[in-house]
């Protein structure tokens, strides 16, 4: 399986203005490219090269590999966009979002990322440094640095190309990996239900409950925080803002890391599989008021799933993905489904045979035993082959 680690590099002030030069030049040159792009309609790779390249290179004075790589950067860029698109992320065609997206070329900010493959960028890993390409030529012996696990993954199974990035002033390699990955787990002794929730994160079949109390809490903080520096409008507000909202993703990202870990290891632990909600799409089929459409939007369901998803998949725990509908409102003894089961949030109260339960540990049994319904009925594992970062 692919996984991708990110290692801090440690440039003097001349190496760090190179490379901001070099990402600042590869991005001004895909900015380019990708007005030819749109004007064109040329979006592949091949074509869009041999309109381009020459220029590209001579004007940005970039290299061969960095041209190239400028140019494929761009084709993923608007095929990326082509399957939001597909998949109605930007709206329907015709609608103010839809229009916006295809009125004009893609735009790469200045310090966006940058591809880098074996012939632009070499490793050194026992002195932990690199040697890198860049438009004031190679800087070599370039130290870097990473956590001991990270670092020991990156010696062993480091494959393919790795992006350079700068984040807060700070420059990091995001590296790709190639890690064996053990059999998925054929037998599992039954299935651990996640009930994907706002109140609480995470709720297992086996009882334990990931309270999201304190993060929606703090998040409302950070959310009215966010109005004020917005209204406000000065230059040092919007600086304010955009490391608070850096500190609020990175704690959101912590906190996902923390409950996967948990429920992947209880699952490996015991022999079992996990089920999970599909939950694609939620977002446009919710019916909701204005202060919970902000909850849900910035609850990260989707980041905790992929998380489970890819540990579960490096631990060979099965995973299977069950239909999200009437879980909450069926009983999970005796399968009667009613709205009127939930007369509260958090209880869960059974019409038919009276069984009574907290809410969403009962949704996290109904969702273990569809999912060892679909196991037996021939489902196969469902873990995506994800890219991720570890």
């Amino acid at each position: 399986m692919k996984l991708v680690v990110q290692v801090k590099l440690l440039p003097t002030p001349e190496q760090a203005s190179a490379l901001q030069a070099t990402l600042h030049a590869c991005n001004q040159a895909a900015n380019h490219v990708s007005t030819i792009a749109h004007a064109t309609g040329t979006k592949d790779n091949r074509a869009l090269r041999a309109e381009t390249y020459t220029q590209v290179k001579s004007t940005w004075g970039l290299g061969a590999q960095a041209a190239q790589h400028v140019i494929k950067k761009t084709c993923d860029a608007y095929a990326a966009l082509k399957g939001s698109l597909r998949a109605g992320i930007l709206g329907r065609p015709g609608s103010k979002p839809y229009k916006a997206a295809t009125g004009k070329p893609v735009v790469f900010r200045p310090t966006a990322a940058q591809p880098y493959d074996d012939r632009m960028l070499s490793w050194q890993t026992e002195q932990r440094t690199v040697s890198i390409w860049t438009t004031a030529g190679r800087l070599k012996r370039l130290p870097y640095t990473g956590s001991e696990h990270q670092l020991q993954l990156l010696d062993q199974y480091r494959r393919g190309e790795s992006d350079l990035i700068t984040r807060g002033g700070q420059w990091y390699l995001l590296a790709t990996l190639d890690i064996p990955e053990p059999a998925v787990n054929p037998d599992p002794q039954g299935f651990i239900g996640v009930d994907l929730g706002i109140a609480n994160i995470a709720t297992t079949s086996t009882g334990h409950r990931h309270s999201g109390r304190r993060l929606n809490r703090t998040r409302e903080n950070d959310r009215k925080l966010r109005t004020r520096l917005q209204q406000k409008g000065t230059r040092s507000a919007k600086r304010r803002a955009k490391r608070h909202a850096g500190k609020e993703a990175r704690r959101t990202r912590d906190i996902n890391h923390k409950i996967s870990k948990h429920i992947v290891a209880e699952a490996q632990r015991t022999g079992r599989g996990i089920a999970l909600e599909d939950l694609g799409g939620i977002r446009e089929r919710a019916r909701l008021k204005k202060p919970q459409r902000v909850t849900m939007n910035s609850w990260a369901f989707g980041q905790l799933a992929e998380f489970i998803a890819y540990k579960a998949r490096r631990a060979g725990v099965p995973v299977v993905y069950v239909n999200p509908a009437y879980t909450s409102q069926e009983c999970s003894r005796c399968h009667h489904i009613d709205k009127r089961n939930r007369p509260r949030q958090a209880v869960f109260t059974c019409r038919s045979c009276g069984f009574v339960e907290h809410a969403d540990l009962n949704a996290s049994h109904t969702i273990s035993l569809r999912g060892w319904s679909a196991w037996v009925r021939g489902a196969e594992s469902q873990v995506p082959a994800l890219t991720l970062t570890a």
